[in-house]
């Protein structure tokens, strides 16, 4: 519904407990699909919240840990995805936060996506 978030996440993270503190306690798993590409089929018929600041999230490292190349690559092609179908701009949120956040979520989205950090939260517009 209106304003539920989705977590879209690699294969590495804890997909499985996470979605069973979810509220839908749904786990779908995307095997064939990494992050860009399922961002993009998502986007294509879930339009994101404009009625928040910030309707999308990727996975940042704690405070004194740099993000890895890769896992710049992953924010930067996941951002491209994400702008063929909005203007919106993902922000970052810390590692522990997110997996606090992504417990409340409607259900998670795993891919296949190898790249560290390559976990994403997307809020559901109208």
């Amino acid at each position: 519904g209106h304003g539920d978030e989705l977590v879209v996440c690699d294969c590495n993270f804890p997909a499985a407990s996470t979605s069973a503190k979810t509220t839908s306690g749904k786990l779908v798993l995307l095997a064939g699909a990494d992050c860009p590409q399922a961002v993009d089929a998502i986007c294509s018929v879930l339009p994101l919240d404009y009625f928040v600041d910030d309707p999308a999230y990727h996975m940042s490292p704690s405070e004194g840990i740099e993000l890895p190349p890769s896992g710049q690559k992953v924010h930067a092609t996941v951002q491209s995805a994400l702008s063929k179908h909005t203007d919106i701009q993902m922000k970052p949120l810390e590692r522990f936060a997110f997996y606090e956040r992504a417990n409340k979520s409607f259900a998670v989205v795993q891919t296949m996506e190898r790249r560290p950090y390559g976990c994403f939260i997307l809020k559901k517009g109208v």
